[in-house]
């Protein structure tokens, strides 16, 4: 009897993608590892596009029944449904676990601690409303709120994903929350996830009001918030974990939006 596993196609590891990033149900045909979540990876942006699709769709139809601000509200609250509130659990985590531990080894095990904590609540708050008022005055133009989405969800699961190229992933202990994460990027996952982005960028800059000099705006900061992470991230913990790669998309989008805003 052949008892070899053959490896994951590129369709099933762009399934496992959706089926590690988001609640939508998907049926993965194959045994899941390490192995193929660190492949799997390289989807994480193209993840984000079809959250931005789905997203701006749902906009569309609240928007028919409801005011811009109620529907800004609706679409948070999908994207929350859809990702069960993922990234935003990484990033309570981190603010937890930064705020409240002097040591490594007490801000890991803050973090993996399952109960919300004064910090991660605080941050929290701030970052939903400032993701709100900001998708609010986007919504002025439905061109710049859908571009902005699509900006917004793909890029910064970019950024997230590439710190895991530059960075060493620093591990709990046995009794530590069970996240599943990605702890090996290779080149062609990260060209990838590059061409991905390039993709994005290009649709945005043909398809919207935007200009060059807005999007070269927004890669600029991009990279800024990323370099930023990762001294942050290291000085912290001198690595990553998968609540930082949830964070870092987070505080990514967050730039993105923030950005899009300041140059109306």
């Amino acid at each position: 009897m052949n008892t070899h596993n053959p490896s994951p196609s590129q369709k099933q590891l762009l399934l496992l993608a959706v089926s590690f990033l988001t609640r939508i149900p998907v049926t993965l045909n194959f045994e899941v590892s390490t192995t193929a979540l660190n492949q799997a990876s390289r989807y994480f942006a193209l993840v984000g596009v079809l959250l931005a699709g789905i997203l701006s769709l749902g906009y569309l139809v609240f928007s028919y029944f409801f005011p811009a601000s109620i529907s800004v509200a609706l679409v948070m609250a999908l994207g929350l449904i859809l990702t069960g509130a993922f990234h935003e659990d990484g990033l309570a985590d981190v603010w937890d676990g930064f705020g409240g531990g002097w040591k490594v080894e007490d801000k890991l095990t803050i973090m993996k601690d399952s109960r919300l904590g004064t910090y991660g609540a605080a941050a929290l708050i701030i970052v939903l409303l400032i993701k709100f008022q900001s998708l609010v005055v986007l919504s002025e133009s439905l061109n710049l709120l859908l571009i902005a989405l699509l900006l917004g969800q793909s890029l910064s699961r970019i950024v997230a994903t590439s710190l895991i190229a530059d960075m060493d992933y620093v591990s709990h202990d046995a009794t530590s929350k069970v996240k599943p994460v990605a702890m090996y990027l290779s080149t062609e996952s990260y060209q990838i996830l590059l061409v991905t982005g390039g993709a994005v960028i290009l649709f945005a800059w043909l398809f919207s009001v935007f200009s060059i000099w807005h999007i070269f705006t927004v890669i600029l900061v991009l990279t800024i918030t990323r370099f930023i992470l990762i001294h942050w991230f290291k000085k912290q913990l001198s690595g990553y974990t998968g609540d930082c790669l949830g964070a870092a998309q987070q505080i990514a989008e967050l730039a993105v939006y923030l950005t899009l805003v300041s140059m109306l």
